[in-house]
């Protein structure tokens, strides 16, 4: 069976999106994510943005093995505008992604029903005007050899066009002698086969991340 190691994410943020509904004011935006901490950022800058506000409503989904997810409905009557959104995130097949709706109200009291439909409508419009690119699950691995291993490590590296993302040399403490330390990284789909290889060779280490 073909390991998959692919998920959709956005590259980056959409412009935001303006939905009404009787006097309200709905704000979309979206955000390519990769850890919590950067939520709440990114909801302080639209508070700031927004000083008149009274709902700040969100989702976001973050990891493609293990997934991390939340709704928040901001004050808004109980799953009336968190889960919504994130129905969208999960509707659009995303993650790596928080989607966040900032609510302006009008005078005008939508209902539990009007108040779903608007959210809802609103992380659709602004997830339809995102570009939803495909990226590739990666491991990372680092690969430890004395000096003169070099060439046959770059030769690896070269014929399989492995990616490279950090390389260092180093005095051995032992032998006293040059050594290198050079970070790869592999498509999931075929870290197995990477690692193999290299652990493989004399007096090489391969670690994974």
């Amino acid at each position: 069976m073909e390991i998959k190691d692919t998920y959709n994410t956005i590259e980056y943020p959409p412009a935001e999106i303006l939905f009404k509904e009787k006097k309200s004011k709905f704000f979309g935006y979206a955000f390519p994510i990769t850890s919590e901490e950067e939520v709440k950022l990114l909801i302080d800058t639209l508070r700031k943005l927004y000083p008149n506000a009274g709902h700040f409503c969100y989702a976001y989904q973050i990891g493609t093995e293990t997934i991390a997810y939340r709704a928040n409905d901001d004050g808004e009557p109980s799953n009336s505008a968190g889960m919504p959104i994130y129905g969208q995130i999960l509707s659009f097949a995303i993650t790596n992604i928080l989607v966040v709706v900032v609510r302006i109200f009008g005078g005008v009291k939508l209902g539990v029903g009007g108040l779903i439909s608007a959210y809802k409508t609103t992380a659709q419009l602004v997830l339809k005007n995102a570009v939803i690119v495909e990226k590739t699950i990666d491991i990372n691995f680092i690969i430890s050899f004395d000096y003169k291993d070099m060439n046959k490590i770059m030769r690896v590296i070269k014929e399989k066009k492995i990616e490279i993302i950090n390389q260092e040399m180093q005095i051995n403490e032992i032998s006293g002698l040059p050594m290198g330390k050079i970070e790869i990284k592999s498509r999931k789909k075929n870290a197995e086969i990477i690692f193999d290889i290299f652990n493989s060779m004399f007096e090489i280490t391969v670690k994974r991340l």
